[in-house]
């Protein structure tokens, strides 16, 4: 089996390949390794899993050193050209599409880039996907979309039209997007609303990685609403047990989906939605303690009122992939933590 993975030199992207070729799959990772944030990082992601990133060029594949059956190509997705010429030129069983603009508080200022990589390049490989007739497209959502919504826990069975950002629009647009092509040419399709997934590699614009530099430094940490929030926070390996386990059994048409009373999260065409978290929400407050137990060092805090785009809180209702795909977290919020900071403190030799 042949998979597309994008977003490779990004966080969960990085994982996903490498487990998939670990799996002995044949695999294609893309990623433009834009700068919204530290491109030492992203090189550094490709080269642990062994690319040699000295020797890229624009689309042309380098091949890994340590999984001979994955090659890395530096593509930007939003490039219609050069992402009919991948389709073209690769027959893709399954596409796994991570690449995305990310950040909530980023698109308020730069909402242009949102455009062009999560609509303009997700159509892309909406269009790629129907050239060559893929068996399942997996997509990365969020659980941005749910904005407005107060009713906890989230559910893929409950409304989320009234999103709070950009960027949470642009994901509620790919699943619309996905659904379209899923109705008309009938593409399994299976969208993922990802719930602040966290852990070694991570992304260095998420609250966790800049309150870790901060303690570590003695620097002060901004913690908005007074603390007073939660998140769904998702070890990261556990994240790529779920996507690995969903690749593997393509969306189908819900044969009781009723149009007088429709379900966000099935159709008559082969289209899911899921929630993909821990199902366990923490306080913030508790997570900066775990962050402290783990670095040894008490946070000094500057609490801020709410920031736009911000939501009070997540907690993922997991039912659907719980009972579907027998998918558990495992890991423990202390654990976890422990794990990034030593791989922060190895990394930045801090």
């Amino acid at each position: 089996m042949k998979i597309l993975v994008t977003g490779t030199a990004g966080f969960i992207g990085f994982y996903v390949a490498q487990k998939l070729a670990k799996l002995g799959f044949d695999i294609i990772g893309v990623d433009n390794i834009n700068t919204y944030y530290d491109t030492e990082l992203k090189h550094g992601r490709l080269k642990a899993s062994g690319i040699d990133t000295d020797t890229l060029q624009d689309n042309q594949p380098v091949c890994s050193t340590i999984y001979p059956n994955y090659c890395f190509i530096k593509l930007d997705i939003s490039d219609r050209a050069q992402m009919e010429n991948l389709f073209a030129t690769n027959h893709f069983d399954v596409v796994c599409h991570l690449a995305a603009q990310a950040g909530v508080r980023y698109s308020i200022t730069n909402p242009h880039d949102y455009a062009l990589s999560n609509l303009s390049g997700f159509l892309n490989i909406l269009e790629g996907c129907r050239t060559i007739k893929v068996k399942h497209l997996v997509y990365a959502s969020s659980s941005s979309v749910y904005g407005l919504n107060s009713n906890t826990p989230f559910s893929v069975h409950d409304g989320a039209a009234h999103p709070v950002s950009l960027y949470a629009a642009s994901k509620k647009s790919n699943e619309m997007m996905a659904h379209s092509y899923s109705h008309l040419y009938h593409i399994p399709t299976t969208g993922l609303r990802f719930f602040t997934v966290y852990g070694p590699w991570g992304r260095p614009d998420m609250a966790y990685f800049k309150f870790a530099d901060a303690i570590i430094k003695g620097n002060p940490i901004d913690v908005y609403n007074n603390g007073q929030m939660q998140r769904d926070f998702t070890y990261v390996d556990d994240i790529v047990e779920g996507v690995i386990r969903v690749l593997d059994k393509p969306a189908q048409a819900n044969p009781a989906w009723d149009s007088q009373n429709p379900d966000p999260a099935t159709s008559s065409a082969p289209y899911r939605l899921y929630n993909i978290g821990n199902s366990q929400p923490v306080k913030l407050m508790k997570f900066i303690e775990a962050l402290e137990n783990a670095i040894g060092k008490k946070a000094v805090i500057n609490f801020l009122p709410m920031q736009a785009g911000d939501v009070l809180s997540t907690d993922a209702d997991m039912s659907d992939l719980e009972q579907e795909f027998n998918y558990h977290p495992k890991t423990d919020i202390q654990d976890g933590i422990n794990r990034f900071v030593n791989w922060f403190r190895e990394f930045y030799l801090v």
